[in-house]
């Protein structure tokens, strides 16, 4: 596995790849990895010539009061985890690089961007957009991949690369789940024991309510409610940032769950922020 840490480096290294007709798949990281990521990264290695993942810790999507200073970060076991994988190289850029002095360009997807995390985190998307942008232009993927966990921010980069006519596929991959459902996440680290626990329930709520779905309750309302009300039955839940049935495409709340649709949540317990969605409804 060849560590790349320049950009240049790595532009330069990718175009060969391309120039030699070879396939690059793609999978940009944060770090802290875990199997939903490694599943990404299998898929990267078998469906091309030459698979590439990143790591880096992206500022530009934190917030002021956010977690960026302790985001778990683990570069020695993760470097070990994607050699033993078979990647073919790991782009481990450092953020001067990334936005060097004077950098002042970002990309806005707007009108997808604000609805759902983004009406709870101001200026995420822009952060997320801009980075994957550089990412995509330093790596030039014929494919990236992405889980379905983070679908919002999926949908945006969709845009994005439909926009701005980016030559690559984006690829969403099932959400890997523990056992009891729980999506797998690198923020799942800063919970405790009983908080571990009770962070089920969002999956009970978006399973629940797909159930509900399947037999025959379609009103928006209703189903916005049961899934409420699952969620705040448990009692480390301390806030339901949101949670209801919306279209998969606008991200926009629907009045009936007539046709294929997303559910999605977001809540925290104790001090972290968790998320998730299920695909529900007809031809889902």
């Amino acid at each position: 596995m060849e560590i790349i840490r320049i950009p240049k480096v790595m532009r330069d290294a990718a175009e060969g790849y391309r120039l030699r007709a070879k396939s690059i798949g793609f999978v940009p990281t944060m770090g802290a990895l875990h199997e939903g990521h490694m599943s990404l990264v299998r898929m990267a290695r078998a469906e091309n010539d030459i698979a590439v993942a990143s790591i880096f810790v992206n500022p530009l999507q934190f917030g002021p009061s956010e977690d960026f200073s302790v985001y778990p970060r683990d570069l020695e076991g993760d470097t070990e985890r994607l050699r033993k994988a078979g990647i073919d190289m790991l782009f481990l850029p450092e953020a001067p690089l990334m936005y060097p002095k004077g950098f002042a360009t970002s990309v806005a997807v707007e009108g997808l961007s604000e609805k759902l995390c983004g009406a709870y985190r101001p200026g995420h998307f822009r952060g997320v957009a801009t980075v994957v942008a550089k990412l995509l232009n330093i790596t030039s993927p014929r494919r990236a991949y992405f889980g379905q966990k983070d679908f919002q921010q999926t949908v945006v980069i969709k845009r994005m690369v439909k926009d701005l006519d980016m030559a690559v596929e984006i690829m969403v991959c099932p959400t890997a789940r523990e056992e009891d459902g729980l999506a797998m996440s690198s923020r799942n680290r800063y919970l405790s024991e009983a908080e571990r626990k009770a962070a089920a329930v969002i999956y009970r709520a978006l399973s629940e309510t797909s159930e509900a779905i399947t037999s025959g309750i379609i009103e928006g309302r209703i189903l916005k409610g049961l899934m409420n009300g699952i969620l705040r039955s448990e009692p480390l839940v301390s806030v339901v940032q949101y949670c209801s049935v919306y279209d998969p495409e606008t991200l926009d709340e629907v009045a009936l769950a007539d046709r294929a649709c997303l559910l999605a949540a977001a809540v925290m317990i104790g001090r972290t922020r968790l998320i998730d969605n299920m695909h529900a409804g007809p031809g889902r």
